[in-house]
């Protein structure tokens, strides 16, 4: 069993979905918490009250990831109630999907500020916290930069750009003894993407055809993987994007 007894860890987008699934994925293996979220506050405090209920400790910490003084008060509110950061886990996302068409500039930033700017502002603000030791971080991508689907140029485009800045900072924060790895979900089964549609469309179930593990996936399907690229186990491992997918590629 993993153990992250002692550790402390940032997770970006943690009110719901698989950011939250995460964050109780990490509280569950021992690590005080820092649960972030942009807007939804009762959404954070439900994941935080989930973790204190198994006996975790965890706080809500409010932020854009988009906007440098909000990442600055994020992980100064980290030091001060948690301690030292030890993870971080780039997390907040957002999406959508149409035709090239309809594409525009505001759509364009919306996606990218969150998707690829916030995990750069996070990763630059937590060299000041991470210890002499080095850290972990994990980005969340998506099997879309892979393997695109039409009508997610936007969105497809922002995750690959993902996978490029861990492959970047992976040899750039080697030095300093930080781990930057990548874990891609597949179609998972989170409130985005039920309120996008997608759950129980011809969507999902063409994705469902084309997984060979037969189903979409949760939250708790892919928290075990940050957890574990989070760990010591993985002391060995950089520069890394799994795919936890199903088998979908």
């Amino acid at each position: 069993m993993i153990d992250l007894t002692g550790k402390v860890a940032l997770v970006t987008g943690a009110s719901k979905g698989i950011g939250a699934g995460i964050a109780r994925g990490l509280a569950a293996a021992g690590a005080a918490v820092a649960v972030n979220y942009s807007s939804d506050q009762k959404g954070a405090q439900a994941t935080v009250s989930a973790i204190e209920t198994t006996g975790g400790r965890a706080i809500a910490v409010q932020g854009d990831v988009s906007r440098s003084a909000d990442v600055r008060s994020m992980f100064e509110a980290v030091k001060s109630q948690l301690g030292a950061l030890d993870v971080l886990v780039n997390n907040a996302g957002v999406f959508a999907f149409g035709p090239l068409e309809d594409v525009s500039e505001e759509d364009f930033h919306r996606q990218f500020d969150t998707n690829v700017l916030g995990p750069i502002l996070t990763s630059r603000e937590a060299l000041k916290y991470f210890p002499a030791s080095g850290g972990s971080i994990v980005n969340v991508s998506s099997i879309v930069s892979e393997n695109p689907q039409p009508q997610s140029v936007v969105y497809a485009s922002s995750k690959g750009a993902v996978d490029a800045l861990t492959s970047v900072l992976s040899k750039e924060l080697g030095e300093r003894k930080i781990r930057v790895n990548t874990v891609a979900p597949g179609v998972t089964n989170t409130e985005g993407v039920r309120t996008a549609g997608i759950k129980d469309s011809p969507f999902e179930t063409a994705m469902v055809g084309m997984t060979p593990l037969g189903r979409i996936g949760t939250p708790e399907d892919i928290a075990p993987v940050v957890v574990f690229l989070a760990s010591d186990q993985a002391a060995w491992l950089t520069g890394e994007r799994i795919s936890a997918s199903g088998g979908l590629h």
